[in-house]
């Protein structure tokens, strides 16, 4: 392998070490960061890549280890001491203030001064804020509270947030895990623009042909340890799998379509509602995985929760195995969901599918508390031995059915969403985005997981914004447009450009 580029690093972590109560996260890992380079950091959830990118933002404080700015040791205490070297960080896990504008999390803690002492220029705030949401082709209102967005556009703010900064060092954390193929490319090409400008960028990602794309030098991380180091000229996708799980994985996913499916398990007929989706239609048969393509605000979640009856429909019909849902006052909303067998595994799983500060039992059986234990009293060993079978069918990676479920990685969050449904019984599953921020061994299992469903046979709709995920899964899939569906797509139709195509454009 090639040597690393000779010039001198902006950064180095030298020997760091971190170990958390019952983990070691780090253990004696090095690394170059050098200006005007995308250096991107791979390996599986738990790989250590977070706990890392929080030492050098000052979030976390080494047990062990050195770090060096420009050759000189730098002390890290703090996130302004960080700020103060130029280092930005781009989390997975927003940091946005809920309740505050667009503009106002932008600049939070750097506001424009006004004239008058103590006063805030928001003219100026507003107009920088639009400017650079603009520049990574984002159009929106930066008098909008945060909590209003989508996930997509609150992954917008947080960039923008990073840019302002004017970093020099500036490391993104799976910044487009949220973003559909137009927002992705203009990210690009604003990552390649700082790198010509001489910006340093750690960029950690799951999705592997963006490593290829950006990636001038790579480093892998495996149960806290550094593996490899190397150009991306030097390795192939599959080395680099190899390197990152410790054991060949098979990425193809899918392997068998369903060539006859069954009864229709779910029937959407002109569907609107109060989150903007208007005249939506679509049918789910046994045995079959429905995408559900489009931008991002395309209306894809709006779609999932109205199915769900997360949010009030206005008008159309929703049948279940033949029975309207939501008709009724008992059966309205999400509760009426659970009981006619529907699943919802969220996009935001942390905030809408998961009770993080709850154990993993607790999650697992929290949609079937009411069929576990009709007699209304709660039997611990029962619940032990539930929720232990359940854990060793999805292997779920945890010491302990009590285990906080905050502490798990977020393949085996996904799974412990999955095992909920799977606890109540649910025979229609619907994943929105079901592999975002999971690592590739990850996605493998979900995916299998999700064909096992089929084939015992559920049926299952699937959202996600990587469309060749879409076209390797899927049976077929609908595209949506402007919070309507514009096309269906059979499995010889089913291509990407095909899906771009109605995505943009009706036809």
């Amino acid at each position: 392998m090639r040597e690393e580029n000779p010039s001198a690093p902006l950064v180095e972590m030298r020997g760091i070490s971190k170990a958390f109560p019952g983990v070691r996260a780090l253990e004696d890992v090095s690394l170059l960061i050098r200006a005007g380079q995308v250096h991107m950091l791979v390996g599986q959830n738990g790989a250590g890549k977070s706990t890392l990118v929080k030492v050098l933002c000052g979030a976390t404080a080494p047990d062990r280890g050195q770090i060096l700015f420009r050759g000189k040791p730098a002390t890290l205490s703090s996130p302004a001491d960080a700020r103060a070297l130029g280092i930005a960080v781009i989390f997975q896990e927003f940091s946005l203030v809920p309740y505050l504008d667009v503009a106002q999390n932008v600049f939070l803690g750097r506001e424009f001064p006004g004239k008058l002492p103590g006063s805030i220029n928001r003219r100026r705030m507003h107009a920088e804020a639009g400017r650079l949401l603009q520049m990574l082709g984002t159009e929106l209102d930066t008098h909008t509270a945060v909590h209003r967005l989508g996930v997509a556009q609150q992954q917008m703010v947080e960039i923008a947030k990073a840019l302002s900064q004017d970093a020099r060092i500036l490391v993104m954390d799976e910044p487009t895990a949220a973003l559909s193929g137009r927002e992705i490319e203009r990210l690009f090409e604003v990552v390649r623009r700082l790198r010509r400008e001489g910006v340093a960028i750690v960029y950690i990602s799951h999705r592997l042909h963006e490593v290829f794309e950006l990636g001038d030098w790579i480093t892998v991380l495996r149960d806290g340890r550094k593996v490899a180091s190397m150009s991306p000229a030097d390795t192939r996708m599959a080395e680099l799998v190899s390197l990152m799980v410790g054991r060949e994985v098979d990425t193809t996913y899918r392997h068998r379509f369903c060539e006859r499916p069954g009864e229709a398990v779910l029937e959407v007929r002109e569907l609107h509602a109060e989150n903007g989706l208007h005249g939506a239609s679509l049918r789910v048969h046994s045995g079959e995985i429905v995408g559900l393509a489009g931008l991002v605000g395309a209306g894809r979640t709006e779609l999932a929760r109205a199915i769900f009856g997360a949010d009030r429909i206005t008008g159309g019909e929703i049948r279940m195995q033949g029975h309207a849902l939501h008709a009724s006052g008992a059966d309205r909303g999400p509760v009426g969901s659970v009981r006619a067998g529907i699943g919802l595994v969220p996009e935001a799983r942390k905030t809408q599918g998961l009770a993080l500060i709850r154990s993993v039992q607790d999650n697992l059986l929290l949609a079937a508390l009411r069929s576990l234990f009709p007699q209304g009293w709660y039997r611990p060993r029962h619940a032990s031995r539930v929720s232990t079978e359940l854990i060793g069918r999805l292997r779920v990676a945890t010491p302990s059915p009590r285990r906080l479920t905050k502490f798990l990685s977020g393949g085996n969050q996904q799974k412990v969403v999955l095992g909920k449904w799977l606890t109540a019984g649910s025979r229609f599953f619907i994943f929105d985005e079901p592999t975002r921020g999971i690592d590739v061994g990850a996605k493998a299992e979900v995916f299998g997981l999700i064909e096992s469903l089929v084939a015992g046979g559920a049926a299952v709709l699937m959202i996600s914004s990587e469309l060749p995920e879409i076209v390797a899964v899927c049976d077929r899939a609908y595209v949506m447009r402007d919070k309507t569906i514009v096309g269906e797509l059979l499995r010889t139709e089913l291509t990407e450009e095909n899906i771009l195509r109605l995505a943009w454009h009706h036809g």
